[in-house]
């Protein structure tokens, strides 16, 4: 029998899937970002939540895969479809060279280091670095997704692919929660001290989930230049930076429906009351305060009994 949070995930896949027949272009555009930001911020869980890595520059692994298909499709001419693995592997590669050095740090260290990663790739999209990022304009007029001579260029199949993308997102986390790493995280999570007596390596399974975390923030950048046809440097800062952390810490770590949770109010919500201008931050900062001091663990923290079997046994 399915659980309460199996029903509420079923029940708000189904939602989405129908999702882009109740609503305007706008709206679709709005809940296509919605899906693609859900994927960096799962991919933010993947290292926050679960490795316990206080990581604020996860912005950079987004850009890195946005700024890869553009400048393979833009400058080289690769079809979209081919520059999907390149925005995968890129991160990947570069979140082991940025990690490794940096990865034994605890606490703000390791924030302000990441920060400090997010503000380097920054400049260097601002500078142009050999004349493929377009410097402070970015890069415009990435082409769309063609298949078998089908183009899906419509906000329609933006939004089914970026539904897509999420699928393999939560397929990806869900494998990964019943593997070896999946047990070595809760463990880690839970006794640092004790999970390195056991045998576990520490080091080894943070870096890990860095690398995995980059990958699939990557393959949202991907699909996040597809949607716009465009990249910028503001679009992967430190303030986005900070919103995918603080989404995960909104939701609650861990926690599949908190960070989808965390996602909407962070990014949805502030789309909602747009109307009201500069007013509505302040508003939504009061919320977010009020939301930590009255539930400082996240809307929807993982409970212990919320836990499945397999992450309670040994890691062998």
């Amino acid at each position: 029998m399915m659980n309460k949070t199996s029903l509420i995930a079923l029940a708000l896949l189904v939602f989405m899937g129908f999702y882009p027949l109740f609503v305007d272009s706008a709206w679709l555009a709005v809940g296509t970002t919605f899906l693609v930001f859900s994927v960096v911020a799962f991919s933010q869980d993947i290292i926050l939540g679960r490795a316990g890595v206080f990581h604020m520059g996860h912005a950079m692994f987004f850009g890195m895969g946005a700024y890869t298909t553009a400048i393979l499709n833009v400058h080289f001419g690769w079809p979209i479809l081919a520059t999907w693995a390149p925005s995968v592997l890129i991160p990947m590669a570069f979140a082991f060279v940025l990690a490794g050095p940096i990865i034994h740090l605890r606490g703000d260290y390791l924030l302000v280091a990441t920060i400090g990663f997010n503000i380097i790739f920054i400049q260097v999209l601002e500078n142009d670095v050999f004349g493929l990022t377009g410097g402070p304009n970015g890069i415009f007029g990435i082409d769309i997704v063609r298949l078998f001579g089908i183009e899906f260029a419509s906000q329609t199949y933006m939004y089914y692919m970026a539904f897509i993308l999420l699928g393999i997102a939560l397929f990806i986390m869900r494998n990964l929660d019943k593997s070896k790493f999946g047990r070595a995280m809760f463990y880690i999570n839970k006794d640092e001290i004790a999970a390195q007596s056991m045998g576990i390596s520490i080091r080894y399974y943070k870096l890990y989930a860095f690398i995995v975390g980059a990958g699939i923030a990557g393959a949202a950048g991907s699909m996040f230049s597809v949607q716009y046809s465009a990249v910028s440097p503001e679009a992967f800062n430190v303030t986005q930076s900070i919103m995918f952390f603080t989404i995960v810490l909104v939701g609650g770590s861990a926690s599949l429906p908190g960070v989808l949770i965390g996602t909407f109010i962070m990014f949805v919500l502030p789309e909602v009351f747009r109307e009201f201008e500069t007013a509505r931050y302040l508003v939504f900062g009061l919320a977010m305060i009020l939301t930590m001091i009255l539930r400082p663990r996240g809307i929807w923290p993982v409970k212990f009994g919320d836990i499945p079997s397999y992450l309670k046994k040994g890691v062998k």
